[in-house]
C-alpha cells in the first residue's frame, strides 16, 4: 500500500470543530420530530459510510448484520498487506544477497580463482536470482489481492450509498417494533427523577442554564472527532506505514478545551467530584445553606481562573504564538476556552446562588 503524507491543514481543524458538532446537534433534533427514533439518522448514516463505510461502521451503527461481511473484507485487506509487507522484506534480503554474490563473483574472476570456487558463486547467483524472481511474483500477488478486496470493497460501498435511505427505513422498522415490545419505566422512579431537579431561580438562571446546556452538549460531540482521528492515525500508521505529525497534538489541545467549556455543564448537572458523606443526608434546605456558604470559596477559585485564563490568552493573541512542533497550530484560540470556560463556570455559579435563595424562600420544584 502507497504512503500517505497528508498533514491536516489548520483550517479544516478549526473548520471541523465548528461544524462536526452543530451537525450532530441539528441531525439528532430532526429525528425525534418526524417521529424517529433519536438514534437512527440518515445523514448519521452517510457520514458513518463516507468516514468508515470500508470497515462497515454504518451497518453497525444501523444494527445490521451486513457489517460483517464489510469487517470480514477489511480484514481481508489487512492480511494481504501484512503479507505483503513480509514478502517486501524478504524480497530486499533476497535481492541484496543476489547483488552480493554477483560482486563476489567479479571479484572471483578478476583474480583468477579456481573454476570450481566461481561454478559455486555461479550456482548461488543463479538461484539467488530465482527467489529474486519468486519473491517477486509472490508479493505482486498479494498486491493483486489486496487491490481485488478493495475494488469489491468500494463497489459495495457505491451500492450501499444508492440503497442507504432505504436501509435506514427497515433499521428504523426494526428498532420502533422491538421498542414497542419493550417495558415502559416505572412511573415511580420518574416521580423520584423529578424530585431532584433544581428550583426556577427566575429568567436569568434559565438562561444560564440553557447557554451552559447547548455548549456542554457542542463539546461533547467533539469525542466524536476525537474518534475519527485516532482511528485515521491507527489506520496510517499500521497498514499504511505513515505516522502522523498531528493527530495527537490536535485532540491533545482538543480534549483541553473540551474540559475547560463543559466545566459549566457539569456544574449545571452537578457532576463534579466532590465530598458529600454529610451532605446528601442534609435536607433540601440544610443543602442550600450548605451551598450558600461554600460558594465564596468557589468565586474566589472560578474568579481567578477568568482572570488569570483572560491574561494568557491575551497574551498568546497578541504575540500570535504556535506550538513548538511541526505543525505549528495558534495556540491563541485555544488559549481563549480558558476564560470561555471560567466565565461559564461563572455564571452557572451564579445561576446556583439564585437557585439556593429560592430554595430558602420556599420555592418549588421545576425542570430545567
Amino acid at each position: 500500500m502507497p504512503d500517505i503524507t497528508f498533514i491536516l491543514p489548520h483550517w479544516i481543524y478549526w473548520g471541523g470543530i465548528a461544524a462536526v458538532p452543530v451537525f450532530f446537534m441539528l441531525a439528532s433534533r430532526r429525528a425525534p420530530a418526524r417521529g424517529f427514533s433519536p438514534g437512527l439518522s440518515l445523514p448519521l448514516a452517510y457520514f458513518f459510510w463516507a468516514i468508515s463505510g470500508f470497515m462497515g461502521i454504518h451497518r453497525l451503527y444501523l444494527k445490521s448484520w451486513g457489517a460483517a461481511v464489510f469487517i470480514a473484507l477489511f480484514v481481508g485487506v489487512i492480511f494481504c498487506n501484512h503479507e505483503a509487507r513480509l514478502t517486501r522484506n524478504e524480497h530486499s534480503i533476497a535481492k541484496n544477497e543476489v547483488f552480493n554474490i554477483a560482486h563476489d563473483l567479479r571479484r572471483a574472476q578478476d583474480d583468477d580463482l579456481p573454476a570450481a570456487a566461481i561454478a559455486r558463486l555461479q550456482r548461488d547467483q543463479e538461484a539467488g536470482a530465482v527467489r529474486e524472481r519468486e519473491l517477486a511474483a509472490r508479493l505482486e500477488n498479494w498486491r493483486r489481492a489486496s487491490s481485488v478486496i478493495a475494488l469489491v470493497v468500494l463497489c459495495l460501498l457505491a451500492a450501499e450509498a444508492f440503497l442507504m435511505p432505504a436501509t435506514v427505513r427497515r433499521a428504523r422498522a426494526r428498532l420502533a417494533a422491538a421498542a414497542s415490545d419493550a417495558p415502559h419505566p416505572s412511573s415511580t422512579l420518574t416521580e423520584a427523577a423529578a424530585v431532584l431537579r433544581p428550583v426556577d431561580g427566575g429568567r436569568f438562571v434559565r438562561a444560564v442554564s440553557r447557554i451552559n446546556s447547548v455548549t456542554g452538549e457542542f463539546a461533547t460531540y467533539w469525542t466524536v472527532i476525537a474518534v475519527f482521528v485516532f482511528y485515521y492515525e491507527v489506520i496510517a500508521r499500521y497498514i499504511f506505514n505513515s505516522p502522523t505529525i498531528w493527530a495527537h497534538e490536535s485532540m491533545f489541545l482538543l480534549f483541553g478545551m473540551q474540559y475547560m467549556l463543559a466545566g459549566g455543564f457539569c456544574l449545571r448537572e452537578n457532576a463534579h467530584v466532590r465530598v458529600d458523606v454529610i451532605y446528601m443526608h442534609l435536607s433540601l434546605r440544610a443543602r442550600a445553606m450548605a451551598d450558600l456558604a461554600t460558594s465564596v470559596f468557589f468565586f474566589i477559585f472560578t474568579v481567578s481562573l477568568l482572570v488569570t485564563g483572560w491574561i494568557f490568552f491575551s497574551d498568546s493573541f497578541a504575540m500570535r504564538q504556535v506550538s513548538f512542533t511541526e505543525w505549528e497550530i495558534p495556540y491563541w484560540p485555544i488559549k481563549f476556552a480558558l476564560p470561555l470556560g471560567g466565565a461559564l463556570i461563572v455564571l452557572q455559579g451564579a445561576a446556583h446562588v439564585l437557585q439556593n435563595i429560592a430554595v430558602l424562600r420556599g420555592g418549588k420544584s421545576h425542570g430545567h
